[in-house]
């Protein structure tokens, strides 16, 4: 087996490791923060299959390392260990959660979200001009790809105004793993008391909200209580609608800006209406997944992946970016951003069991921000190299920590 490649938790080259690792083998063995020992699996068919395997869980009681006493106690990636909900579930609790979830992104409900996602984009880009210094350089990832997922999650779960900018700052800290374990324990506890205080709002004054909604199958059970919550699933759904609903969208608004920024042509066709924006999203989803690496998978016996075994237990990492870039799969183009490609499957949403819930609303999202951002801004560029941006810290979310722009 090749030796094991050490996880850069500053997040600085993320496609070139993903790339180097891609090209190494199916599944190589990485350390993981704290010299842990893990796995990643980085080509598009053997991810495919690996995610979708029956033999692979997500539950904390499959990794041998933390059975064994071999894993820090205060260790950096808890949150993603730790949590409860159907991120790290199984089977029957897995379809239980899930299926309490599901029904705030039915396709009717996420096309109900439409008028309320025209709105917020408006008022952002309303303020957009105003939120430019001096120079005319305005940070589109703080003042526009960042509060409008925020805002639609928000509304969703009924988080009140208030409390969005600090739960996106602590969010931020929990998935960095550029944070210390300190840092990212600190984090969850204070996004965790957030959410119980969100709960007993809505416990005292319900609405027509997600939260209302899990709270009522917390308390009164349905179909004679076997899809009841307890209060750790409840918050652990919570705090993985607040991460997922509004940090990987976020990503793909920056990263389809800052590609179309990079590729004038292929915008210009864009804005010319000869493709729709929807490419734009699908192909910014395969070339520049808003999430490198998700932890963590793990076998329940040995695996072979290509000839490769990974052993039962072994926390496994999902390497969407390296697969969405795989010549594998996409053929010579497939590091090149190219909204013209035919259609072609990919898996920033991951896939199997735990495929995202609400992938169709971040990319309703998406299309939406990018039309009515090029239609006030379509001279838009960046007011950096792109090469001067600065990455997002860690090796698991994927973009740039800050987009300045000049609106044009």
């Amino acid at each position: 087996m090749t030796p094991a490649h050490a996880m850069d938790p500053s997040g600085a080259a993320v496609q070139a490791d993903a790339a180097s690792l891609r090209e190494t083998a199916a599944a190589c063995p990485v350390l993981l923060p704290d010299g842990v020992p893990g796995m990643i699996v980085s080509r598009y068919k053997e991810l495919h299959d690996f995610l979708a395997d029956p033999k692979v869980a997500k539950n904390v009681r499959h990794f041998a390392a933390y059975q064994d006493g071999a894993v820090p106690a205060e260790w950096q990636l808890n949150a993603f260990t730790l949590a409860k909900g159907m991120t790290t579930a199984d089977g029957d609790d897995h379809r239980r959660l899930r299926g309490l979830a599901t029904k705030a992104f039915t396709p009717r409900r996420v096309a109900a979200m439409r008028p309320s996602i025209d709105r917020l984009t408006a008022e952002l880009l309303a303020a957009l001009p105003g939120r430019a210094d001096a120079a005319g350089v305005v940070d589109l990832r703080r003042h526009f790809a960042y509060p409008l997922p925020m805002g639609v999650i928000s509304e969703l779960l009924g988080v009140a105004p208030a409390l969005r900018e600090e739960l996106h700052r602590l969010t931020g800290t929990m998935v960095a793993t550029a944070s210390t374990a300190a840092e990212a324990r600190a984090a969850q506890d204070a996004v965790e008391a957030i959410l119980g205080r969100v709960v007993a709002e809505r416990r005292a004054r319900p609405g027509e909200d997600l939260t209302s909604a899990l709270i009522a199958a917390r308390d009164d059970g349905l179909d004679g209580g076997a899809e009841r919550l307890d209060d750790a699933e409840l918050t652990g759904t919570l705090l993985l609608m607040i991460v997922a609903g509004h940090e990987t969208t976020l990503n793909l608004i920056v990263n389809a800006v800052r590609a179309l920024c990079g590729h004038p042509r292929q915008l210009a066709m864009v804005l010319a209406e000869e493709v729709p924006w929807s490419a734009v999203v699908e192909e910014t989803l395969r070339w520049d997944s808003p999430v490198a690496n998700i932890p963590f998978r793990y076998p329940t016996l040995d695996i072979d992946v290509d000839g490769v075994t990974v052993p039962r237990g072994t926390p496994v990492l999902a390497a969407y970016a390296a697969a969405g870039r795989d010549p594998r799969e996409y053929g010579p183009t497939a590091d090149r951003f190219d909204i013209t490609r035919p259609p072609s499957r990919h898996l920033a949403f991951g896939h199997g069991a735990h495929y995202c819930l609400g992938a169709p609303l971040a990319r309703l999202e998406a299309v939406i921000a990018l039309r009515a951002l090029y239609a006030e801004h379509p001279g838009l560029t960046l007011a950096v190299p792109d090469t001067a941006l600065p990455p997002l810290p860690g090796f698991i979310g994927n973009s740039v920590a800050e987009l300045p722009v000049r609106l044009g």
